[in-house]
């Protein structure tokens, strides 16, 4: 009497809801880390000294939205603190 393999099927389901969570969880974290950096200036200082690469996606996303002057106005804020 020979048993046939089990299906893949269950497993093929455990790690599709697992990629969807991953993929979700890492939309709502982007959404989290645009939504503070774009209502905090403090939080794009803290951007700037620790992840400038991050820093600088988010002032080209705005650029290329239409959005212009965010940079430039945290360059002068910046300066006049350290002054």
């Amino acid at each position: 009497m020979k048993m046939s393999p089990k299906p893949l099927a269950p497993l093929a389901k455990k790690l599709m809801k697992g990629v969807i969570a991953v993929e979700l969880l890492g939309v709502f974290g982007a959404y989290a880390l645009f939504h503070n950096l774009n209502n905090s200036q403090d939080f794009r200082n803290t951007m700037n000294r620790k992840f400038p690469s991050i820093l600088e996606v988010y002032y080209r996303s705005n650029e290329w939205a239409g959005i212009y002057g965010i940079r430039e106005r945290d360059r002068d804020v910046w300066a006049s603190r350290q002054d």
